[in-house]
């Protein structure tokens, strides 16, 4: 046993760890009580680019997500989208590209809202949030040799963030129009476009755009 000063050295080292590990302690108090006390001083970050997207419409699909009268009928910034939504609507048709369509478990397909209604034969499917989760979407797009999703839809931080994220997961690529998705808040929405570029795996298979930037 290593003695120093008549006091053995492990006994020594414990009471400097412990001193260190208390002076620590002590300035991180100081500093703050909670994390919390933070997030007052927490600036937003910069709103995150926008990039064209041109895409292969044989190999793309895309996803109009929960345009129903209890959320996007009720929500002016949803019903605002509509317009420019229809606009794309309108061109991955006009390219032959896959449309898919969701809502909630028990509203039909046929309460989509009329300016982004569905035509017959393209596929939906019903679930929350995430819409590859207890549905054969993953199925529906392999299918149709899909490598591409467009994902837009009411939440943004709901159906749009997670089935964007979770494709992105499955090594699809994601394009996410923030013009298409909405929020009641403004906040949620720069915090969901945020999210999705810059999330672990999720972010480098991510690209934000606006409607008027995606060709087919």
């Amino acid at each position: 046993m290593r003695i120093t000063n008549g006091v053995p050295y492990f006994l020594r080292a414990g009471a400097a760890a412990l001193a260190l590990t208390a002076a620590l302690l002590a300035g991180g108090t100081s500093a703050r009580a909670d994390v919390i006390d933070e997030w007052s001083t927490i600036a937003v970050p910069p709103p995150p680019a926008l990039k064209p997207a041109a895409l292969d419409a044989k190999t793309t699909a895309l996803l109009m997500l929960d345009f129903l009268p209890p959320n996007c009928g009720a929500a002016p910034r949803c019903l605002a989208t509509l317009a420019k939504v229809r606009v794309l609507l309108d061109a991955a048709r006009a390219a032959h590209a896959l449309v898919v369509y969701s809502e909630f478990p028990g509203v039909p397909m046929s309460a989509i809202l009329a300016p982004v209604a569905p035509l017959g034969g393209e596929p939906n499917v019903a679930t929350i949030a995430d819409k590859f989760i207890n549905t054969n979407l993953d199925q529906i797009l392999k299918d149709h040799g899909i490598k591409t999703v467009v994902v837009v839809g009411a939440a943004a931080n709901g159906a749009v963030l997670y089935t964007g994220s979770d494709a992105a997961m499955r090594g699809y690529k994601v394009v996410v129009p923030v013009d298409g998705m909405s929020l009641n808040s403004p906040f949620a929405e720069l915090y969901s476009a945020l999210q999705l570029v810059t999330a672990p795996t999720v972010g480098q298979n991510v690209t934000l755009t606006r409607t008027g930037m995606v060709t087919f």
